[in-house]
């Protein structure tokens, strides 16, 4: 069976992308990556997927000056010369359009560092300090229109710690994104459906 193409997309320093990539090189492993893409060309996990072997495109927001449209057409062009299968938001800055995701729908993942449906958006950290949370986490989710809002194919769970601090925390959910979406990756390309729970 023919591996499925995945396209990354990135806006920093790309750890969660080169965990993705480091997986995808294992024999067994039902995907590959096919292009690593980023808003900004400063980015330093540009070089990080280039150094792994993966070709990487820039399709810089600026120019495009708020006009989302044109450039998801970049994007999309960007896309066409690679044809992915999946399309992996992993640090993705920018926010895309409902008519970007549809086209994309069942195809596109992403992670966030919450126990979703807890905590969409930002700061999610504080605010499960904030509410005195016992166990906090991440998940990754398919992507749909509604921010954060999309089935839920993973989810990681660690113990809020005492004297934990929104850094302390944040260090340790990443760490646990690292084994999470890789994992969710893998049974995604394989077709499975089950929800993971790592602990």
């Amino acid at each position: 069976m023919a591996r499925k193409r995945v396209a990354i997309f990135i806006s920093g320093s790309g750890s969660n992308m080169e965990t993705l990539i480091r997986s995808m090189a294992e024999p067994d492993h039902p995907a590959e990556p096919c292009l690593v893409l980023s808003n900004r060309s400063e980015a330093a996990g540009l070089e990080k997927a280039r150094a792994l072997g993966v070709a990487t495109s820039v399709i810089d927001h600026k120019p495009f000056a708020g006009d989302r449209k044109a450039f998801e057409a970049a994007i999309t062009e960007a896309l066409a010369r690679v044809s992915p299968d999946i399309i992996c938001l992993a640090g993705f800055m920018r926010i895309l359009t409902g008519d970007f995701v549809a086209g994309w729908e069942g195809r596109m993942l992403n992670t966030h560092p919450s126990l979703l449906p807890k905590y969409k958006g930002l700061h999610t950290h504080r605010r499960a300090l904030e509410a005195s949370d016992m166990v906090h986490g991440c998940s990754v989710h398919l992507v749909t229109p509604e921010l954060d809002g999309g089935p839920v194919l993973g989810q990681a769970r660690i113990a809020v710690k005492p004297d934990d601090t929104e850094e302390t925390l944040a260090a340790r959910v990443l760490a646990m994104e690292h084994k999470l979406y890789p994992a969710v990756l893998r049974s995604f390309a394989e077709g499975k459906t089950a929800k993971l729970v790592l602990t």
